[in-house]
């Protein structure tokens, strides 16, 4: 079973497109790109220096329009042709991987990360924000930790790596006091991303994706949000709009990587960071990271080799459980909903949950933030208790989603 995935900001570095450019067809794609994500690609993929490619404006539209390109190279003409049998995107990745589930149209992909880059990078600048990755320690204790420090973990990317963000004030007194084995580097962006500093930037975003037609995946296509397969366009839509102010679960979707039995997966250029994310998360699957059109062949072998047989409706590898996560860091308070077999609250307790049933609620503050599931669901396991302080983001809740009516 073979994955394509597409890297997030930072993945970047001065140049990478240039070889790209060589190939038959990529400039004029990427010129088109750059009329509609309103910068220029191909300066800012070939000359500009590092300091300009860092800016989120430029970085994102970069991003998502080298995966496509890349990946309509690899199919040999369309992007939505890639031969996979899952794909996944790591944070503004996600518009890329879409589009190669045939989720959106390419031209909408690159309109949306045009709003989504320029969105982000200004309500970065209202207040003096930042993020730092936390390298080792115990992933319990580091998240109790951020919690403390007001911080959010806006990427839990598995393999002993998350990434603190919040107020620079935040980021100063956490420094000062690290998690035990942790070692801490700050990151050269310009904000607090997937933390609520960006809600100005979802509302601008849901406003662009407002007119756009979002078809339901021709292949299994994993959320950010929670690692689970999205059955849905208009879900997937929904969840691309508010993952930029949500932590980012990439450790999660590497769990439903492994539970669908993937046995390769193919990083998208600008690779290396999710390839060596999954060497270290993932044993025994093989991976490859396509850096420059050299590397294409190797690619279409892995993909001959991996590619798994099709089913009736491309869905017949998706997991039967789905995760609800923490809205918000504070103590979680059970809603009292176990099921009729079980008492509430215990591991593997079980119920069938009518849509929008609260099922519990995290407090922090003195404000209350509903968890629900938005579809029918039967409870599979409880991951937490009532009581238990939780991370934004954090797995509460194991559940089976279940079709209308049943």
């Amino acid at each position: 079973m073979l994955i394509i995935t597409a890297p997030g900001q930072g993945a970047q570095t001065p140049g990478f497109l240039a070889p790209w450019l060589e190939l038959p067809g990529v400039a004029e794609r990427l010129g088109a790109a750059s009329e509609l994500a309103g910068c220029d690609l191909i300066r800012f993929g070939t000359t500009a220096s590092a300091d300009e490619i860092k800016d989120t404006a430029v970085a994102q539209p970069l991003l998502v329009a080298a995966a496509i390109v890349a990946a309509s190279v690899l199919s040999g003409g369309d992007q939505g042709d890639v031969p996979a049998d899952v794909a996944a995107g790591h944070s503004v990745g996600e518009l890329a991987a879409g589009v190669i589930a045939g989720v959106l149209a390419a031209d909408d992909a690159m309109r949306l990360v045009g709003v989504r880059g320029r969105a982000m990078a200004a309500a970065a600048a209202t207040e003096p924000t930042g993020m730092t990755a936390v390298l080792g320690g115990d992933q319990d204790v580091v998240l109790a930790a951020l919690d403390r420090s007001g911080l959010t973990a806006a990427n839990v990317n598995g393999a002993g790596q998350i990434v603190a963000a919040g107020t620079l004030a935040e980021l100063e007194a956490f420094a000062a006091d690290p998690p035990a084995g942790a070692r801490l580097r700050p990151l050269q962006v310009a904000g607090a991303f997937h933390t609520r500093h960006m809600a100005p930037a979802v509302a601008a975003l849901q406003d662009a994706a407002a007119d756009v037609t979002a078809t339901d995946p021709a292949m299994t296509l994993l959320s950010n949000a929670d690692g689970a397969a999205v059955t849905t366009g208009k879900e997937w839509l929904d969840r691309i709009v508010a993952q930029v102010a949500a932590p980012v679960r990439w450790d999660l979707c590497m769990k439903t990587m492994a539970d669908l039995g993937v046995t390769a997966l193919i990083e998208l250029p600008p690779a290396g960071t999710l390839a060596g994310l999954a060497r270290r998360a993932l044993p025994g699957v093989a991976q490859l990271a396509i850096k420059t059109p050299e590397q294409l062949d190797a690619a279409r072998d892995l993909i001959s080799e991996h590619l798994a047989e099709p089913d009736a409706d491309g869905h017949g590898h998706l997991p039967e459980w789905r995760l609800i996560v923490a809205p918000a860091s504070g103590t979680f308070r059970s809603g009292g909903y176990g099921g009729a077999d079980s008492p509430p609250m215990t591991g593997g307790s079980r119920g069938v949950v009518p849509p929008d049933q609260q099922l519990g609620a995290v407090v922090a503050r003195g404000a209350e933030r509903a968890v629900a599931a938005p579809w029918p669901a039967e409870i599979i396991e409880w991951l937490v208790e009532d009581g238990d302080p939780v991370s934004e983001g954090q797995p509460l809740v194991r559940v089976q989603q279940l079709r209308e009516g049943a």
